[in-house]
């Protein structure tokens, strides 16, 4: 059976509560573990899929096909295991499923109540996920902070299974901050107290508190805390600033957190192997150049819109020995006139996916930009749309190409919408999760691949023309890759380039921090290569 540990936030948000998870996961799968991992998020949205990124950052996509919460992908990078549905439980997805189990008749006449219908329907959802993964530990992150009224139910349930399952399968862990008051030069723990306080009204003893912090909580307010919120000294993790986000797990293991978190679950296990992860950091603490990405997008005001983009630059600079630097740039500032003062100090340059018409003449500039000037370039989901439609115009002459997401009368609509996709429902509509592509040979991504046949997560609507193909590839773009069972095309190229390559999928979806993802190891290193030159 599998063992549960639960993830609380209190004071405030944004403590990292996802990020301590994932480190806690990463630990435990080296311990010869298998691990699975959750997020419940209380808002009444099925999923993030039709939230604007300036409300919630990222949407990450399982390979599944699941539009979920950007915790998921610190999830997979960290633990290295594909997350899926089940994976991310909103209040709107567990309340749609309740009313249309009433409406089916499933409830037999009885009145429909928060506890126990809605509860009950969240612990099926949490047990769910560990029977589709067979897991031995499950690690559920509860969104929000204790306290707000739309993470009761989910509170209420993960109360419930420690009742259902017992103390030895069951461990809550709850994420506090603890803030240093410049004035005194004091951190207070008071806060803490009220909000473990707050917990244990709810029914929920917490058996370890992760305390926020700018730097390590010493042994006196570990005791302090440990007094007041009961929970044993050894139990009182210090999480404090490090340099590089992924020391956390290293962070935890020196505490001993691992340890104590198996004791209480009655688990034996190996010691956790960390010398790949360790090795990871040194490699990260040691690069020895730099190089900067332009990242010209339309929500560039967030870096969260584009949190796995972020990540997936930086990683493949790990293995270039770069730090990776990314200007974040604004398309709509964007014009025939600018483009090339803005884009001055750039070695490479990345459009990624975005919705709407905002701001996509200033991506065209950017794409024509790098194109005729060589600048090594990324494209991606609308990124590789708008490359295709800057070719059209301005290689094949077709002056009005366009995509009929932005112009529904236009008469060359290079990308076009697909038949399946005459829908009225926006959300969980779009082509999402893994789909098969074909490489061909003699391509630059077939070369970076090392492969003719991959698969790729995908989170978009809108798809090349096929009706265009023959005229584009006959005034000279490369269609790098296929997806042969519908003829969509995947990845387009450009001949006497030293890097320009758009693809229709999510490839920052991927890639790991041991394992950059090729795509983008190509950027950086044609990148890297035009800095040297200069």
């Amino acid at each position: 059976m599998a063992k549960y540990i639960f993830i609380t936030g209190g004071v405030v948000s944004g403590l990292g509560k996802g990020l301590t998870a994932a480190s806690l996961g990463r630990i435990l799968k080296q311990r010869g573990l298998k691990v699975y991992m959750q997020k419940l998020d209380p808002y009444i949205n099925i999923d993030p899929g039709t939230m604007s990124p300036y409300q919630h950052g990222e949407v990450f996509v399982t390979a599944d096909g699941a539009e979920t919460d950007l915790d998921l992908g610190h999830y997979e990078r960290f633990i290295d295991e594909k997350l899926n549905y089940n994976s991310s439980i909103t209040t709107g997805r567990i309340y749609g499923e309740v009313i249309s189990k009433e409406r089916h008749g499933d409830y037999l006449g009885v009145t429909v109540q928060v506890v126990p219908h809605i509860t009950n329907e969240i612990k099926e959802r949490i047990y769910a996920g560990a029977s589709s993964f067979d897991a031995d530990i499950v690690i559920t992150e509860i969104g929000g902070t204790t306290g707000d009224i739309e993470s009761l139910p989910f509170l209420e349930a993960i109360r419930q299974i420690r009742l259902d399952l017992g103390y030895e399968n069951t461990l809550y862990i709850h994420t506090t901050l603890l803030p240093y008051i410049g004035a005194s030069h004091e951190v207070k723990t008071k806060p803490t107290q009220h909000s473990v306080k707050e917990l244990r009204g709810l029914g929920i003893q917490p058996d370890f508190i992760v305390c926020r912090s700018e730097k390590y909580i010493e042994k006196e307010l570990k005791e302090k805390i440990s007094l007041f919120c009961n929970v044993p000294i050894q139990n009182v993790i210090s999480n404090y600033d490090v340099e590089i986000l992924y020391e956390l797990p290293m962070m935890l293991l020196e505490q001993h957190m691992d340890d104590l978190v198996l004791e209480h679950l009655r688990i034996e296990a190996s010691k956790a192997d960390m010398q790949e992860w360790q090795s990871l950091i040194e490699r990260i603490k040691g690069l020895e150049h730099e190089v900067t990405i332009a990242l010209v997008g339309k929500y560039t005001q967030l870096p969260d819109a584009y949190l796995s983009v972020n990540e997936a630059l930086r990683h493949a600079g790990y293995f270039e020995n770069s730090i990776v630097n990314i200007d974040f740039i604004d398309s709509k500032d964007i014009t025939s006139d600018n483009v090339e003062k803005k884009l001055r100090e750039a070695d490479g340059i990345i459009v990624p996916g975005g919705f709407g018409n905002r701001g996509i003449d200033g991506m065209i500039d950017v794409i024509k930009y790098a194109r005729i000037n060589k600048i090594p370039f990324l494209g991606i989901c609308l990124g590789m749309q708008l490359a295709t439609i800057e070719y059209a115009r301005n290689v094949c002459g077709l002056k009005d190409a366009s995509s009929l997401e932005f112009d529904e009368s236009t008469k060359q609509p290079v990308i076009t919408l697909m038949t399946d996709q005459l829908l009225t429902d926006m959300g969980g509509t779009q082509r999402l999760g893994d789909y098969n592509c074909e490489l061909f040979e003699g391509s630059k991504a077939r070369e970076l691949y090392g492969t003719s046949k991959i698969k790729e997560r995908h989170r978009h609507r809108y798809e090349f023309n096929n009706d265009y193909r023959k005229l584009l590839i006959e005034n000279g773009l490369i269609v790098a890759g296929v997806n042969l069972e519908r003829d969509l095309v995947e990845i387009i190229e450009i001949k006497e380039h030293p890097y320009f390559v758009a693809c229709q999928f999510h490839p920052e979806f991927t890639s790991r921090p041991n394992r950059s993802h090729p795509l983008f190891q190509g950027l950086i290193s044609a990148a890297c290569n035009r800095k040297y030159q200069r």
